[in-house]
C-alpha cells in the first residue's frame, strides 16, 4: 500500500467514525496497517490525511498494540 493510500484510509476511518469514536479509529488504523505504515513516515501519512499532526502519537499507539491484538473488522 502506498503512503497516499494509507493517508486516504486514515482520513476515511477518522472522518466517517461514529460520534465519540474518531480517536479509536486512529488506533484501529495503526493496528490494522502497522506493517504497511512502518515503510513510511507517520508524520507524512498524517499530513496527507488532513488530520492534526498530534495524532501521530495515536497512530504509534495503535502500531504498538498490533502485536497484541487482531482487529475483528
Amino acid at each position: 500500500m502506498t503512503e497516499k493510500e494509507l493517508s486516504e484510509k486514515l482520513a476515511d476511518m477518522y472522518f466517517n467514525a461514529m460520534k465519540g469514536e474518531a480517536v479509536s479509529m486512529i488506533h484501529l488504523f495503526g493496528i490494522k496497517y502497522a506493517e504497511e505504515i512502518r515503510n513510511y513516515s507517520i508524520k507524512e501519512i498524517i499530513e496527507m490525511s488532513g488530520l492534526n499532526p498530534s495524532y501521530g502519537t495515536e497512530v504509534s499507539k495503535g502500531m504498538k498494540l498490533a502485536k497484541y491484538v487482531k482487529p475483528l473488522i
